[in-house]
């Protein structure tokens, strides 16, 4: 009598099913991503996953991570291409405004839009990861204007998180440029006055 072979099932392939929940997570965010949605995408069941990641959190720590690594602004590059701090930081919103609104699902910057979870565990986790870049611009403001460092800076972040933002609910390239453009107007003033101070 013939013995039957089990086929095997491939191993799983833990990083590629980093880059699918990276694309599920920054199409709908955190909090609208269920264990289910995970699992179906990675062709998985919840024990698979949690041995694979840990717990959901974790996957998502490590999604951020994989699109810190691949789609993040060049935040220190733009400032240091720039010997005028408000052209500069006006070109990083207007770069931040084209990059958030490039791709037709994956709008915003995830990261960005992980800091506004519910999940408080996701929200650390992400406020984290934005926290390096936010302190490369204070210390690049505060060589420019020591005295309005944290004033400018909470502009810029302000207009960043916006931006973001809108991107996500479908504001077009044009007009999000357009509103990077506009605040890099006041960013011009703001400098001005320091300088005429």
């Amino acid at each position: 009598m013939e013995q039957r072979t089990r086929k095997r099932r491939p191993a799983f392939d833990r990083e590629n099913g980093v880059q699918i929940a990276q694309r599920l997570f920054h199409e709908r965010g955190y909090d609208a991503v269920g264990v289910a949605d995970l699992t179906a995408a990675l062709g998985i069941v919840p024990p698979s996953l949690y041995a694979a990641y840990g717990s959901k959190a974790e996957l998502f720590d490590r999604a951020m991570r994989l699109y810190a690594s691949q789609h993040s602004l060049p935040v220190e590059e733009i400032l240091s291409a720039h010997s005028d701090p408000a052209a500069a930081l006006t070109e990083l919103l207007v770069m931040a405004a084209r990059h958030y609104s490039r791709h037709e699902t994956c709008r915003g910057c995830m990261i960005t839009e992980g800091m506004r979870a519910n999940d408080p565990t996701a929200r650390a986790m992400a406020t984290a990861l934005a926290a390096p870049a936010s302190t490369i611009i204070r210390e690049y403001v505060a060589r420019h204007n020591p005295d309005g460092a944290d004033r400018i800076t909470d502009y810029v972040l302000l207009t960043l998180r916006g931006l973001s933002s809108f991107a996500c609910l479908g504001q077009s390239a044009e007009r999000l440029v357009a509103s990077a453009r506009l605040a890099g107007r006041s960013l011009e003033q703001e400098f001005e006055a320091s300088l005429a101070a």
